[in-house]
C-alpha cells in the first residue's frame, strides 16, 4: 500500500482517494490495517468515507467533462465497456451510485454516471451513503472480531 498505512488517517485519506480514482487496488485492506493500527473505527469511518466519497466525485466529473479518448486513456476503460454501462444507466440511473465502492467495477460505474450526465446532486449523495455503508459494514466486522 505504498506506505500509506505508516501514516495514520492522512494515509488512509490518500488512500481511500486514489482507490477511488485511477489506481487500481483496494481500500479495504488498507482501511482494515489503520482501523486495527489505530483503534479508532469513528476517525477511520469518517476519513475513509471522505477520502473515497472525494474520489468517486472526482471521477464522476471526470465522466461528466470527459471525452471518449480521455477516459480511454487515464482509466483503460474501452468504449464498449461504457456502451454497456448505459444499458444499466438508462435502466437505474443514479441508484447505481450506491454501489460505486464496489472495486475495480466501482469506479467504471462512477465515471460511466458522469459520463450519461446523470443528476449531479442525487449522484454525489448516493455516493456518499455506498461509501459510508461500506466503511460501516467493515467497522462492524472488525467489531465481531
Amino acid at each position: 500500500m505504498f506506505g500509506l498505512e505508516n501514516l495514520g488517517l492522512l494515509g488512509l485519506f490518500i488512500g481511500t482517494f486514489l482507490a477511488a480514482t485511477i489506481f487500481p487496488f483496494s481500500s479495504d485492506v488498507l482501511y482494515m490495517a489503520i482501523l486495527a493500527a489505530t483503534g479508532n473505527p469513528v476517525g477511520c469511518l469518517i476519513v475513509g468515507t471522505l477520502g473515497n466519497w472525494l474520489g468517486s466525485v472526482l471521477t464522476y466529473w471526470i465522466g461528466w467533462i470527459g471525452k471518449w479518448e480521455w477516459i480511454e486513456k487515464w482509466f483503460k476503460v474501452k468504449p464498449e465497456t461504457l456502451n454497456r454501462q448505459k444499458t444499466y444507466i438508462d435502466r437505474y440511473g443514479v441508484w447505481l451510485a450506491l454501489v460505486c465502492w464496489v472495486p475495480f467495477v466501482g469506479d467504471v460505474i462512477a465515471i460511466a454516471l458522469g459520463f450519461y450526465k446523470t443528476r449531479p446532486l442525487w449522484t454525489i449523495i448516493l455516493l456518499l451513503i455506498g461509501k459510508f455503508a461500506r466503511f460501516l459494514v467493515w467497522n462492524l466486522l472488525y467489531g465481531l472480531l
